[in-house]
């Protein structure tokens, strides 16, 4: 069955950075539109960053600049660089897939079938 494994969260100081990574398995990744979205307690999930089969990626505003989405083929294995990173950025990160999109991606909660545990980032200022 399809399953995502998120690792790579942690506390860091403002400024710092962080790489998370997606494992998949029960699926081949690189076929298909993959997002990494964010929970802040109190707040609704967002979309942060989404990537298609082509490698096409988009991100949300606040992100631009300092988050790169990609992907390893081979490993089946999606990531989140994060840099520059700030305060407001502290929230529970999730991987999704939506296995009804290879192109394009969605910024839609509900578009995304499969869903990580997620792994907490926290930044402190």
């Amino acid at each position: 069955q399809v399953q995502l494994v998120e690792s790579g969260g942690g506390s860091v100081q403002a400024g710092g950075s962080l790489r998370l990574s997606c494992a998949a398995s029960g699926y081949t990744l690189s076929r298909y539109c993959m997002g990494w979205f964010r929970q802040a307690p109190g707040k609704e999930r967002e979309g942060v960053a989404t990537i298609d089969s082509d490698g096409s990626t988009s991100y949300t505003d606040s992100v631009k600049g300092r988050i790169t989405i990609s992907k390893d083929n081979a490993k089946n294995t999606l990531y989140l660089q994060m840099n520059s990173l700030k305060p407001e950025d502290t929230a529970m990160y999730y991987c999704a897939a939506d296995l009804h999109c290879s192109y394009g991606g969605s910024w839609r909660v509900d578009e995304y079938n499969y869903w990580g545990q997620g792994t907490q980032v926290t930044v402190s200022s």
